[in-house]
């Protein structure tokens, strides 16, 4: 098993939460403790549960992959209507679907292969 912090998954989750930052400084001030602070809460929320995934094994890694691509959807619509809102500039928009999209193939993949392991798994 290798290191949560190696993983690449989780430099694109680390690069995320940077991102994520970066978008509640850039937000107006009304907006900054409420949806800025929900879009960076997320991300480390996300970070956690790849960690988590990391260290469990069979269906308990299932149930925070489950976790992961949640926070990732909500994360997602909140930083849309950021960008629809145009509260966001451009720039970071692109980064964070560049981003988002990296975390959510890998976490896909692997909850994909975390299925296919458990349903090979003989019955005990």
């Amino acid at each position: 098993m290798a290191l949560y912090t190696e993983l690449p998954i989780y430099r694109h989750g680390c690069d995320l939460l940077s991102l994520a930052l970066d978008v509640q400084t850039q937000m107006p001030r009304i907006f900054k403790r409420s949806l800025g602070e929900k879009i960076h809460a997320l991300c480390v929320e996300m970070l956690e549960a790849m960690a988590m995934a990391n260290a469990c094994r069979g269906a308990e890694r299932l149930q925070q992959l489950d976790n992961l691509l949640r926070h990732l959807r909500a994360t997602t619509a909140m930083l849309r209507v950021s960008h629809d809102k145009r509260l966001i500039s451009l720039k970071l928009w692109s980064a964070s679907v560049e981003l988002l999209d990296a975390v959510g193939s890998q976490a896909g993949g692997w909850r994909k292969q975390t299925l296919s392991t458990l349903s090979a798994a003989p019955a005990a």
